[in-house]
């Protein structure tokens, strides 16, 4: 009676097949399947190999730095801008980048800034400036985005054709600028003429005071360089925006620079352009050149107590800052604050 169940048993297990050759029969199944896998694979390869690759074009916006510095804090009352402007990109680390060092737009404390003012510096190690002009220019829309230009100045497709809104005042239906200081008027006169970037003017205020009192007269002294200060157009009469802007036979921007003063009301906002300012002069003397001179502009006194600014920048000879070879070279303007006591 007992041995029966035995021999059952040792009978079973005599009728498997041994373990390797389990082994064996798993890892050939994997082979197999494995090979129509890759067949598959090649097969589908082969058959959409003739399809052109998608060249999509770069997406609208880039990828944002972080909205503020390490340890600095956003504005109070401000919202938080989004850490990126490429939904889906990879959240950035580190600070506000050094524009010097990047092409990309980034925001800071939630504006988008465009380093070198959206001009693309050549690709590293490209010896082919041609290749890098006509980079990001043939490509295809994405699905669901619009096929017309970027706007200007967007960097996502530095490459594609600009998008002006006008260069006259032919579709303008503001009335035509007669020479005045008129607002809600179009300006029809050309730019005229803009030097090279060594001989583009500059201005700097080289010595003013701290601090004066109620209606006490004081100097800002004021260095220009490459500024031929011969050409006025006095507004009064007819010549602000009238004429065009003209450089002497070496080059140099002709005209004039302007000095004013005005009280602000808060340190915190941008002042109330409206107003006229405490004090304003325009200077031609008919000096000034390559090399940097000095003048010196006396103030007669300030009308109130608070805290005063006063500004320095070059004009043409219709009172247009002078135009610069290069956007990122800074004009010809500077300007201080000081504080007026009773």
């Amino acid at each position: 009676m007992n041995d029966t169940p035995a021999r059952s048993s040792r009978q079973r297990r005599s009728n498997r097949p041994p373990r390797r050759t389990r082994l064996i029969a798993v890892l050939s199944t994997l082979v197999v399947f494995g090979g129509i896998v890759a067949v598959t694979q090649v097969s589908s390869a082969g058959t959409l190999g003739w399809r052109p690759r998608n060249n999509f074009c770069p997406p609208a916006t880039t990828p944002a730095r972080p909205t503020t510095p390490p340890g600095a804090s956003a504005s109070p009352g401000a919202s938080a801008p989004a850490a990126t402007l490429n939904p889906g990109s990879p959240a950035p680390t580190g600070g506000v980048p050094n524009p010097s060092n990047t092409a990309a737009a980034y925001h800071d404390h939630g504006s988008i800034q465009h380093p070198g003012d959206g001009q693309e510096p050549l690709i590293a190690g490209s010896q082919n400036r041609q290749q890098d002009r006509n980079r990001g220019r043939n490509c295809t829309p994405r699905p669901g985005t619009s096929s017309s230009a970027p706007p200007v100045g967007n960097p996502a497709n530095p490459g594609a054709p600009l998008e002006i809104l006008g260069n006259s005042c032919e579709q303008s239906r503001k009335q035509p600028h007669d020479g005045f200081q008129n607002g809600d008027r179009c300006v029809s006169t050309e730019f005229g003429e803009v030097g090279t970037a060594e001989d583009n003017p500059s201005l700097l205020i080289t010595q003013a005071p701290r601090r004066v009192r109620i209606n006490q007269s004081f100097t800002i002294r004021v260095s220009t360089r490459n500024l031929v200060r011969d050409r006025f157009l006095a507004a009064g009469q007819g010549g602000y925006y009238k004429e065009s802007s003209f450089l002497t036979e070496d080059g140099l921007v002709r005209g004039h620079f302007h000095t004013a003063c005005r009280m602000l009301t808060s340190d915190r906002s941008a002042p109330d352009p409206a107003p006229v300012p405490a004090f304003f002069v325009a200077t031609e003397d008919g000096k000034g050149g390559a090399q940097a001179d000095e003048v010196t502009v006396t103030v007669p006194g300030l009308p109130a107590a608070g805290e005063a600014q006063c500004a320095s920048w070059a004009g043409d000879g219709s009172h247009r800052v002078p135009m610069m070879q290069r956007a990122n070279q800074i004009p010809a303007f500077d300007v201080i604050r000081l504080t007026v006591t009773r």
